[in-house]
């Protein structure tokens, strides 16, 4: 569960020690594994030809990238508590919503980041179109938001629940 506001990330305590835990496995052994792939396959001969090479070193750039993102997240993240069940959308919050008013055509999803998104749960930020259009609205309420063609949505929030994980 996170919840995010300028450079702030808001993250429980869970949310925390999981990025945490990833975090210090791929600075770690996930390293050295990636380290003995590529002189393993640079012992292989032509390096220009060694798809083995190729696609250590391309494993090995997309896991440094993971540890930069999590380390700019991880400092600048606040833990606390789940938002509270007080019926507000919020950060950390399961929302359902109704487009148009019509009850029939709903969504479910997250509003948090998609660092620690629910696999089973689509995820929208807070700072998304449809993230910011509903953040701070009641149950009951109507909120708009801007469509990728600049004209604007109308939905309605029907429930706000703190997520569970």
């Amino acid at each position: 569960m996170t919840q995010t506001s300028e450079n702030v990330t808001w993250l429980t305590q869970e949310a925390y020690n999981q990025l945490r835990a990833e975090l210090e496995y791929l600075s770690g052994p996930a390293r050295t594994e990636i380290a003995a792939k590529i002189a393993a396959a640079r012992e292989e001969g032509d390096l220009r030809e060694n798809g083995g090479y190729h696609a250590a070193k391309e494993e090995q750039g997309k896991q440094e990238l993971r540890v930069r993102q999590l380390t700019q997240l991880l400092e600048n993240a606040k833990v606390g508590e789940a938002p509270a069940a007080d019926g507000v959308v919020a950060p950390g919050m399961v929302v359902t919503i109704a487009f148009d008013g019509d009850e029939d055509d709903t969504l479910v999803f997250l509003l948090g980041s998609r660092e620690y998104a629910s696999s089973d749960l689509e995820t929208y930020s807070p700072q998304s179109p449809l993230g910011s259009g509903v953040n701070g609205k009641k149950v009951g309420e109507d909120a708009q938001y801007e469509l990728p063609n600049g004209k604007l949505a109308s939905v309605k929030i029907l429930k706000a629940e703190p997520h569970r994980g």
